[in-house]
């Protein structure tokens, strides 16, 4: 038995020593367009997030995105995004509002604000979203690997490595019975979680990696049946909804589906990605 633990504990070590590979600020995101002439880009270049606030404070939204969306050229962060949102919103945008909430949701998916800001937007847009029923035990593992982000679960996990590693020397080195005994238990309980935080943090990896879902900018764009103007019409989308990307392969147009079921083409320009 304590080789085959011994065995387990290798595998578990090698593999806990490879959570640096999934860290957030190893991850290149695709970052946020802007139209801001190259003049105003310059003068921006060293802009604060406290300029920012100061321009959001005083009801001034236009400066506001036009700075915070500077900030984003250099880095992301999950507050410049919900604050870029909320200028957004503030300002009427609410599509563009929606895209920067999930963009933090995808830094952050845990962050009750951001979240909450984000039900407000899409209560204000055209199409509304019916709620797909689940099995319960499948929304609470969906609600518990998006309680912490890629960072966290990573650490979560290294800390619970160092814990295996304490609870295993007490196993094999140990000549106390209830100490052995103690590690062996603790042993497997630790194990599980290093397996668990690591299955968590790739999936929040490949959250922030596949850019598969997007937003709607434009007012309304009709969804085709081929990638074509040709095309039959097939529904109507609004400002604001998201969709998933199912076919991206093409420069023009992209496939979209929706939460039932239906499918379609729509433009590039009418989109953006997450």
């Amino acid at each position: 038995m304590k080789e085959l633990l011994l065995f387990a504990f290798l595998f578990v070590s090698i593999n806990s020593f490879s959570q640096d590979s999934l860290r957030a600020d190893s991850l290149q995101m695709k970052p946020v367009g802007s139209h801001i002439a190259f003049s105003t880009i310059k003068r921006l270049k060293n802009v604060t997030k406290a300029e920012g606030d100061s321009a959001y404070i005083k009801n001034d939204y236009a400066s506001a995105i036009q700075v915070y969306e500077s900030i984003l050229k250099r880095g992301e962060a999950v507050e410049i995004y919900y604050n870029l949102g909320n200028s957004y919103y503030k300002s009427g945008n609410i599509a563009k509002s929606i895209l920067n909430y999930e963009r933090a949701l995808l830094l952050q998916p845990g962050n009750a604000d951001v979240r909450a800001n984000l039900e407000v937007a899409q209560s204000k847009t055209v199409d509304k979203v019916a709620e797909i029923p689940e099995i319960f035990f499948v929304s609470w593992i969906k609600a518990l690997v998006n309680s912490f982000s890629l960072d966290t679960w990573a650490k979560i996990g290294i800390g619970c490595w160092w814990f295996l590693l304490i609870s295993l020397y007490f196993f094999f080195f140990s000549r106390q019975a209830k100490w052995e005994k103690s590690g062996f238990v603790l042993g497997i309980f630790f194990l599980v979680l290093v397996v668990l935080t690591n299955l968590f943090a790739f999936q929040q990896k490949r959250r922030l990696t596949q850019h598969s879902n997007a937003i709607v900018l434009v007012p309304s764009v009709t969804v085709r049946s081929t990638p074509s103007e040709n095309g039959t019409s097939l529904f109507l989308l609004h400002e604001g909804r998201k969709v998933k990307i199912k076919d991206g392969s093409m420069s023009k147009w992209k496939e979209i589906s929706l939460e039932d079921g239906k499918v379609g083409w729509v433009p590039v320009s009418s989109i953006e990605v997450i």
